[in-house]
């Protein structure tokens, strides 16, 4: 049962006569006990729905529309709470998070509905067989797994949990449900790489066609490793023998599947000083949440909208200067974008400045883990013109707190200068540069 905190004014449920405080007991004969039973029960033209008001149990007759929603809203979107991780991964880099960051960071979810709705990724370890009938039953998908790898003796020992390997049978299940997966493997130095890569990635593929993707990323390591499993970061030398190991089952899977699967996050092609592939290579970009093809996708989109402003004929009338903060990974490649910028529109002028990530430790370059504290350093000394772009992604959703929970608004005063974040895509990024409406 889950209690209802609020109906909605007119809606079906409110002229069925259901109540705030009324315990919805199940739909059309099915148990609700959370989200994804509710979602998918309530997608019926008729509903019988049964009730729990003051110990007393009530039924309502719904009919409507077959998608249409009935107004009920719960104290949580998940309507219980979420399932925590029960893993004690080797490269969990929530447990290398320094002190004193918002309380949510350090909060391990693993929870399948969340990669439903949010496309996180889970671990399959807090699975039973009964969620995994559920999610076929209900053909949720895709759904998004974290592997690393498909020896079920090495899971274990990376994972730290008894029942990772014998929960790799869900993705057998899955595959035979027919439910889509996009798979992650994160790449530990003398652990489950080289032939233990190779292997992961063709048991991996062998799911084809359900297996839509295979995505493989390095471990980040902070400098707050104290205690833990002793891991090596990868150089150029060990990148670069990776990216060979990725290109080799592209090859393989394409003469055996006709699709290559799997793909290389863009950290690889930093770590080892090698291009970042074409468009063609990331096959739609299945996995750019997971830092895969962010750089090439953003390119091609830059270079699309600096056609479409020229096109319509967009000028920059007065002088204008901004700055630009990023990390390290992306700072070539932002550079070179803020020069093109300068060179197609006159009386533009972009300061782009790297940030080093002291907080986590300098290590870690991307650009969505660096901290207020971090930009301030980087940037008390400097000209930075009449606007501060920084990534949005280094922002709390929905706020303007960063990772070491200082605000948007506190590093605006500090620097005393208006401070905007740039969305991840080419199209927001060059008309927040440039100062374009349209």
């Amino acid at each position: 049962m889950v209690e209802i905190k609020k109906v909605e004014k007119n809606s079906f449920a409110d002229k069925a006569g259901i109540k705030e405080g009324d315990m919805l007991v199940s739909i059309n004969g099915n148990n609700i006990t959370d989200v994804l039973d509710y979602r998918f029960y309530i997608a019926e033209k008729k509903l019988e729905i049964r009730l729990c008001r003051d110990k007393t149990e009530i039924n309502a007759v719904i009919k409507k529309g077959q998608y249409d929603d009935i107004g009920l809203e719960f104290e949580t979107y998940l309507m219980d709470k979420k399932h925590t991780c029960n893993n004690k991964c080797v490269f969990c880099f929530i447990d290398q998070n320094p002190k004193g960051m918002r309380k949510d960071v350090y909060f391990k979810d693993d929870d399948s509905r969340l990669s439903f709705f949010f496309g996180n990724y889970i671990t399959l370890t807090n699975l039973s067989e009964s969620d995994a009938e559920r999610i076929i039953k209900m053909h949720i998908s895709p759904i998004n797994i974290s592997v690393h790898t498909t020896n079920p003796t090495l899971r274990v020992k990376m994972m730290k949990n008894k029942n990772a390997g014998e929960s790799l049978k869900y993705l057998k299940m899955f595959n035979e449900g027919n439910i889509s997966m996009n798979t992650q493997i994160v790449l530990c130095k003398g652990l489950n790489d080289k032939e233990e890569l190779e292997k992961t990635i063709t048991d991996l593929s062998a799911y084809y066609p359900n297996m839509q993707s295979i995505a493989v990323v390095p471990s980040g390591l902070t400098m707050h490793r104290e205690g833990l499993f002793p891991l090596e970061a990868f150089d150029k030398e060990s990148a670069a023998e990776v990216i060979d190991i990725i290109d080799k089952k592209r090859r393989e899977n394409e003469e055996k599947y006709g699709e290559r699967i799997v793909q290389a996050a863009d950290e690889w092609y930093i770590l080892a000083k090698k291009e970042l592939p074409d468009e063609e290579y990331y096959d739609g970009y299945p996995q750019l949440d997971n830092g895969v093809g962010c750089i090439t996708s953003q390119k091609s989109e830059i270079k699309a909208e600096i056609e479409y402003q020229k096109e319509i004929g967009f000028k920059i009338e007065k002088k204008r200067e901004v700055s630009v903060v990023t990390g390290v990974a992306a700072y070539d490649f932002i550079k070179k974008s803020c020069e093109t910028l300068e060179n197609e529109f006159e009386n533009l002028k972009v300061n782009v400045y790297c940030a080093v990530n002291h907080f986590f430790g300098e290590t870690i370059t991307v650009a969505g883990l660096l901290t207020g504290s971090d930009m301030y350093e980087c940037l008390k000394d400097k000209e930075l013109g009449e606007k501060l772009f920084i990534p949005s992604v280094t922002l709390k959703h929905g706020t303007e707190l960063f990772l070491d929970n200082t605000s948007m608004s506190g590093l605006s005063e500090k620097l005393k200068i208006k401070i905007e974040p740039t969305l991840p895509d080419g199209l927001d990024f060059v008309r927040k540069i440039i100062g374009a409406q349209n």
